[in-house]
């Protein structure tokens, strides 16, 4: 049994201003083969894997992904892999069938060797939920160079797709597939020092994704570069009409069309990019009085880079970004408490044995008993919070203002963008609009595991960077930007406008090129960002 996986060590390499020091990743394509079992040594400090692959599933040894490497998250369905979602609920559930992107990178030639680690259900933001054990960020700190391993400080790779950006960052494999539903493939991302991608809703086929929000999940890609990234998904990032949530060819095209005409006028590929007639905006509402100032130093520098790339920045505002937080907890818990309720123990879900004493004969017994001992507190929380908004009582007050905020804040998205909405069939380009938006991809840097940042509302509140672009279903990439003063990746967020997926990646690539000797900060930037972090005192998070 052999494993194509990364080597046990990496050399430091230039990426979006930092040089990257995790213990075992590669540059380079994992084309050597090791046993198995140095995949599970790697993995021992990490707990990123859940479970491996006993043999080289690659059909076409041709074909564009046959020299990757590639972990999958364990809510997405494998027929020769268990599914678990990291639950008690399904521990012993393996799939009769391979959701539609494992098939498609099975087909394109890729070497899935397991299934990632993540919080139950893709239920958190720091991978701590989930019955396999937290996942562990692979990341090494320079300031930590002579430490030895077991003696580092334990930080949280993010969640909920954690296991699947350790796998990357920890040189197990190439890429990995995870979800998004309000940011769980851009924190991990950032707090990892790698590249994530959560693409248009719609793009990727959700056949076979196990089900947290129906109306917000969506299939990402996690890899060392952008290059990588993209790569796995122009694979799968095709039309399923076994998805009822899939966009139309037709909506697609629409979508190409429009993005092709601005990608002409950029020159992105070559050493000496040309930026000159992209409009990047800045969000004020992105850079809240609880963003760590250092990380507003590093987005600085590489607004800049783009600025000196010929890029005109345009600070803009999404009023109602502050209250995307709220809205996403109320719709993601309600579509959860629906989506959750076949896990009875008789229809899905494993069913324990009731207690001595207790009455088989009610089936409430019987839910009751299963729920309680196969879902952890975390997703118990949720499903009670979004059963009560769904109830009589409080659907109009919660459930359906959460559905108006949301609308709300698609529409000062659309009104931001320079180009329309390919999905609206009534909507005008606004001249005076920006081509695509950056801002920071998390308010701090990954927080240690055993820190007052695990517990409580704090693991809620790191996704409030990316929770509006998921609200709203638009393309959003974090690329690694820099280190913050604790030493620590800082990850920088583009978001397109719909469908413009392959602007939002060329743009992440010259990103990732910025250099770490560009240390200058220029006058357009620091007009731009100037107090931002500090002025925004009226932007207080907004969490109901």
């Amino acid at each position: 049994m052999h494993l194509s996986v990364g080597g046990l060590t990496r050399p430091s390499r230039s990426c979006a201003g930092f040089r990257a020091r995790s213990f075992a990743t590669s540059r380079t394509s994992l084309s050597t083969t090791f046993h198995a079992d140095h995949v599970r040594t790697l993995n021992e400090s990490t707990k990123a894997l859940v479970s491996f692959s006993t043999q080289n599933h690659n059909p076409d040894p041709y074909g564009p992904l046959s020299s990757l490497t590639v972990a999958v998250k364990d809510n997405i369905c494998t027929a020769d892999l268990p599914t678990t979602c990291s639950s008690g609920m399904l521990r012993h559930f393996t799939s009769p069938f391979d959701a539609t992107a494992v098939e498609l990178l099975k087909a394109g030639g890729a070497n899935i060797i397991g299934k990632a680690n993540c919080d139950e259900f893709g239920m958190g933001s720091l991978n701590v939920n989930s019955i396999h054990g937290p996942v562990v960020n692979p990341y090494q700190s320079p300031n930590e160079k002579s430490i030895p391993w077991a003696e580092r400080e334990r930080r949280s790779a993010g969640g909920s797709s954690g296991g699947s950006a350790a796998a990357v960052a920890a040189g197990m494999c190439d890429a990995a597939l995870g979800t998004d539903t309000g940011g769980s493939v851009r924190l991990p991302a950032s707090y990892c020092g790698i590249t994530g991608l959560k693409p248009s809703y719609g793009l990727i086929s959700r056949w076979g994704v196990v089900s947290f929000a129906d109306s917000l999940d969506c299939v990402g890609v996690l890899g060392k570069s952008v290059d990588t990234v993209k790569t796995v998904f122009d694979s799968i990032s095709s039309y399923d009409p076994k998805d009822p949530t899939a966009a139309t060819p037709l909506i697609r095209e629409r979508a190409q069309t429009s993005g092709e005409a601005l990608l002409s006028t950029l020159d992105a590929d070559s050493s000496d990019p040309d930026f000159l007639g992209l409009r990047i905006g800045i969000p004020q509402e992105y850079f809240p009085s609880e963003l760590d100032t250092t990380i507003a130093t590093a987005i600085r520098k590489v607004l800049e880079r783009l600025s000196s790339l010929g890029a005109e920045l345009i600070p803009v505002s999404l009023p109602w970004t502050p209250y995307a937080l709220s809205a996403y907890y109320v719709i993601a818990s309600a579509e959860a408490s629906s989506n959750l309720a076949r896990y009875d123990g008789v229809q899905y879900g494993t069913r324990p044995p009731l207690l001595p004493g207790a009455d088989k004969s009610k089936p409430g017994n019987v839910y009751a008993h299963t729920r309680s001992a196969g879902f952890g507190a975390e997703v118990q929380k949720r499903i009670l919070l979004g059963t009560y908004a769904l109830t009589a009582d409080a659907f109009d007050n919660y459930f359906l203002q959460a559905q108006r905020v949301r609308q709300r804040i698609k529409t000062d998205f659309d009104s931001a963008f320079r180009v329309p909405n390919a999905q609206l069939s009534n909507s005008s380009p606004n001249p005076d609009g920006v081509d695509i938006l950056l801002h920071p991809s998390a308010i701090r840097t990954a927080p240690p595991l055993d820190s007052d940042a695990a517990s409580g509302l704090s693991p809620y509140l790191q996704d409030v960077m990316t929770v509006p672009a998921s609200l709203a279903g638009l393309p959003a990439l974090s690329v690694p930007a820099g280190l913050a003063a604790d030493g620590w990746p800082v990850g920088v967020s583009v978001i397109g406008q719909w469908g413009f997926d392959e602007l939002v990646m060329r743009v992440g690539k010259v990103i990732e090129r910025t250099p770490d000797e560009d240390d200058y900060i220029g006058p357009m930037a620091a007009d731009i960002l100037t107090g931002l972090p500090n002025a925004q005192e009226s932007n207080k998070l907004v969490l109901a």
